[in-house]
């Protein structure tokens, strides 16, 4: 695909891991990492309601060449190294797009945090799991995901509501989104309502 305006998928995941904190990627390697971010940002589209871009156009990670590499990560040894071209999109998303995006790829890694909890629970039986740190764990994650479950639906709201001019001022969308009702739609409903009226009458009369 030969595209010269998009928005890589590292912008949207620079956003993401800056919003957050977890050991858990210090354990994984660069690409476990990048793959674990790809699939958290292509659940997260379908969670953008109205975007004015299509997000549906894209481009995954695609293996590209492979090199030899000898370092601290291989332990001095020479091993291969797999180079991979990252995603993109095929549009140009705006700041607040890419914000939009990465809150909702934090709503999806709380949950994959719970699906993971939620294995440990399974393990024991209800009144066990209620005195193990992974319950209170659990609650607190829960919560957390709920307030970035609102804070998403608060940045859409937003979004909906105003866009920026030509000049980057952000204006009111509102027009936009109640348009008026059409002269030709307006006289059809008038005349349907005044011959449901009239029809009325007779019955009554009747």
């Amino acid at each position: 695909m030969n595209i010269t305006l998009h928005t890589p998928f590292s912008r949207v995941y620079d956003s993401f891991l800056s919003k957050i904190t977890d050991d858990m990627y210090m354990e994984l390697t660069e690409l476990d990492t990048y793959r674990i971010l790809e699939e958290l940002l292509v659940t997260a589209i379908h969670k953008f309601e109205f975007p004015r871009v299509d997000l549906t156009v894209y481009e995954t990670e695609l293996f590209a060449d492979q090199d030899e590499y000898t370092g601290v990560e291989s332990d001095g040894e020479t091993a291969i190294a797999y180079i991979y071209d990252e995603g993109f999109f095929a549009a140009l998303l705006t700041e607040e797009e890419i914000n939009i995006l990465s809150t909702y790829m934090i709503v999806e890694w709380f949950g994959y945090q719970l699906a993971s909890v939620e294995n440990t629970r399974m393990k024991y039986s209800g009144t066990d799991f209620k005195f193990t740190s992974q319950a209170n764990h659990m609650q607190k994650l829960l919560a957390l995901k709920k307030d970035y479950e609102r804070e998403g639906f608060h940045l859409q709201r937003l979004y909906k509501r105003r866009k920026a001019d030509a000049n980057g001022i952000m204006r009111s969308a509102f027009g936009q989104i109640i348009e008026p009702v059409s002269t030709s739609t307006s006289s059809s409903t008038s005349t349907k309502s005044a011959s449901t009226s009239a029809e009325i009458a007779k019955v009554a009369a009747i």
